[in-house]
């Protein structure tokens, strides 16, 4: 018997892309292909691309010259957002042999086996995302070489947007709001909890929105979740502060398994620049959220999405924006630097003329700016748990001899690597920032694993 086809992933973007990509990997072992890391030099290789920004478009052609110079006789496909939303573009790049639309791509092997293999250009396929009606529920296995050995899983439970903010490709990519019930929600939930994985990251493009179609919504999945027996925490991993509401916030704090943990994209500090983004709050509503989350869970994490230089953000927007994140209390930044994205409504016709437009080199020195931020924030936030205990759930790589593990408020903490603690939740006293912005610190005596006490007190940890 010949030895099965070989098939590689690689994953730019989300943790969405991520858990579809362990979906897509899955079908392709059930057709009967042998995973391989993308350095193993497999048959086939699998792109699933971002394109949020400019840079995740230049990202998916680097990776293609990179599995090219890798094995030039490979099958390259390319799935994923970029794949939707510029598919002949895509299908032009050399060394590209099929591109794969938001639909078709759950069809993966099926459309590889009806390709006819490699030829001189690449093909597309690919369908209008008005007709993007399917929900395809998503997860990824924490032991799969397509996400590379994590003990928490994504757990995908929504997919598509309705909101058309000005700035934002994804509902282009990805088509209207959908998901799947709460009761098949629950169903892959506690099949990922049999697999034994402890933590489980709720992701969607737009996660607040879930259930809507079917008279649910995101509060009755939590509630329903947090009965399901073998997993330790539930992570949102994003939310929309106006679907943030105070049953959410008031269910996840008095919660068994949902963490404190929140992130919540804001975009601007200027209500009339969030108002230009077509967003569906102002910086009160926002403050309110944040509040709320505070006086709830005084030790959560608080997460926030900041864009700059969008059309018409004024250096005084700017500041504006500044002052608003130094005096909100949130704990750290995902800061993306703002590019003209094709048929999004801020480059359309009428929507900013060029006195408006951001100078390229200015919207990075913002991004700058607001990343030194971001530091200073996010190093207050560890500086404030010092000497406090957490429980940290430990991750299986290891690196330097040392693991990481991060704890319910998302703190990243290192220790000596012991294989006895993967996938465990260890409750550990937090001691000092290392350089590398992780948290060691002081765990209680363990048992061994005869069951014999090791010594009493405590062990500092190095």
């Amino acid at each position: 018997m010949s030895s099965p086809r070989t098939v590689a992933f690689h994953t730019l973007g989300c943790k969405l892309n991520f858990a579809e990509t362990s979906t897509l990997a899955r079908s392709m072992e059930e057709a009967g292909y042998a995973l391989v890391r993308p350095e193993g030099r497999p048959d086939v290789f699998v792109l699933n691309t971002c394109s949020v920004t400019e840079n995740a478009d230049r990202e998916c052609r680097q990776w293609v010259r990179r599995f090219q110079r890798n094995d030039p006789d490979a099958f390259v496909v390319v799935v994923g957002c970029y794949a939707q939303l510029k598919p002949e573009e895509i299908a032009a790049i050399p060394g590209v042999d099929l591109v794969l639309g938001a639909n078709e791509k759950f069809d993966l092997a099926a459309h590889i086996a009806a390709s006819g293999g490699k030829g001189p250009a690449g093909r597309a396929l690919h369908g209008p995302v008005k007709d993007l009606r399917r929900f395809v529920p998503s997860w990824n296995d924490p032991a799969g070489p397509a996400v590379g050995g994590r003990t928490r899983s994504f757990l995908k439970v929504q997919d598509g947007c309705d909101y058309f903010c000005s700035f934002c490709t994804i509902p282009l990519a990805r088509g209207r709001s959908r998901s799947g019930t709460i009761a098949q929600t629950v169903a892959l939930a506690e099949r990922i909890a049999a697999t034994g994985v402890k933590e489980i990251v709720l992701t969607g493009v737009n996660t607040g929105d879930f259930g809507r179609q079917h008279g649910e919504d995101l509060l009755g999945l939590i509630e329903a979740l947090d009965r399901v027996e073998g997993i330790e925490r539930f992570r949102i991993s994003s939310i929309e502060p106006n679907l943030c509401h105070d049953g959410i916030l008031e269910h996840v704090a008095r919660s068994r398994r949902f963490v404190s943990h929140f992130h919540m994209p804001l975009q601007s500090g200027s209500d009339h620049l969030l108002r230009r983004m077509r967003r569906r709050y102002d910086t009160a509503l926002y403050t309110k959220r944040v509040q709320r989350i505070r006086a709830l869970m005084p030790d959560a994490c608080i997460g926030a999405d900041v864009i700059t230089g969008t059309p018409g953000e004024t250096e005084e927007e700017f500041l504006r924006t500044h002052a608003f994140l130094r005096e909100l209390a949130v704990d750290h930044l995902h800061v993306f630097t703002y590019s003209e994205r094709a048929n999004t409504t801020a480059v359309r016709p009428g929507a900013a003329d060029g006195d408006e437009r951001v100078p390229m080199e200015l919207r990075r020195a913002r991004t700058r700016q607001l990343r030194v931020l971001s530091d200073k924030l996010h190093r207050t936030f560890l500086e404030r748990h010092l000497g406090t205990e957490r429980p940290v759930l430990f991750e299986a790589e290891e690196l330097n001899g040392r693991m990481l593990g991060t704890t319910d408020n998302y703190i990243r903490v290192s220790m000596p690597y012991d294989p006895a603690r993967v996938n465990t939740v260890v409750r550990v006293r937090l001691d000092r920032v290392d350089g590398d912005g992780h948290v060691t610190g002081v765990v209680p005596s363990a048992l061994g694993r005869t069951g014999t006490a090791l010594e009493a007190g405590l062990t500092t940890v190095r």
